[in-house]
């Protein structure tokens, strides 16, 4: 329990209260993808406690300066399950000089592996990743800082359907999931504006306690039902952040003349 006071029920009076008993070891489920959606005001509280040693399950780690990028360059983070490293060298450096532990899984997969914990499902099978090194093991996981392998990744259950080959991959839970919403009422109904959409509701439903950052905060009853993309079932702590500086991850632009 934090040590802040709540406003009321699950209302937060800031993300530093929010995030205040996220502590070392912790697992994190973190929404957002690239730049888009991402909670940034959750992160930037955790940057601002003494939380080391985590464990995060995101579809990439932002860039350097924003968003995860922030943890892992002041070292707070020791293993991340994720699809791609992105745009963030420093999330590439610290994982080929062996100070970071990464565990790379096809996209579709790790948003299954979220869901799947959210809902109780211990694992399930699919066809993404068998014949490769996913189903087969021998990704490196670790490096030691010379560029051997310190850690690979164990070979997975296979099984046959049918006539086809399935990878069995296991659920995810996390002991704290952030997301980031547009809207949210003071029960935890979250709504998420587009794309933002993205990996938020799945990791707000891995999330042992979850906490979302939201633009708008209104009171029960103002957000139509049919509209809630998140029931507040899944929510645990809400905080108003407002809307903050949203970056863009790679801005191009265009120079005019033939398309």
């Amino acid at each position: 329990m934090p040590r802040s006071v709540r406003t009321s029920g699950k209302v937060f009076e800031s993300a530093a209260a929010a995030v205040d008993d996220i502590g070392n070891g912790s697992s994190l489920a973190v929404g957002g993808f690239g730049l888009c959606g991402i909670p940034d005001a959750l992160i930037e509280a955790i940057a601002e406690t003494e939380a080391s040693d985590l464990e995060v399950f995101s579809n990439n780690c932002g860039v350097d300066d924003h968003g995860l990028g922030i943890l892992l360059s002041i070292g707070r983070i020791r293993r991340v399950t994720a699809s791609y490293v992105g745009e963030n060298k420093e999330f590439a450096r610290q994982y080929l000089g062996g100070e970071l532990e990464v565990e790379l899984t096809p996209q579709g997969t790790l948003a299954e592996r979220l869901r799947a914990g959210g809902t109780g499902i211990p694992a399930f099978f699919t066809p993404a990743g068998v014949g490769s090194p996913i189903a087969d093991g021998g990704m490196p996981w670790r490096y030691h800082p010379d560029g051997t392998v310190a850690i690979e990744s164990p070979p997975k259950e296979t099984r046959l359907f049918g006539n086809k080959r399935y990878v069995m991959e296991e659920a995810i839970n996390a002991d704290f999931a952030l997301v980031h919403a547009a809207l949210g009422d003071t029960e935890g109904n979250l709504v998420f504006d587009k794309s933002a959409m993205n990996f938020n509701p799945l990791a707000a439903m891995a999330g042992r306690v979850t906490i979302a950052q939201v633009e708008k905060l209104v009171q029960p009853g103002e957000i139509d039902p049919a509209a809630v993309h998140l029931p507040g079932v899944f929510v645990t702590r809400i905080v108003h952040t407002g809307q903050q500086n949203k970056r863009i991850e790679k801005r191009t632009v265009s120079t005019g003349g033939q398309s």
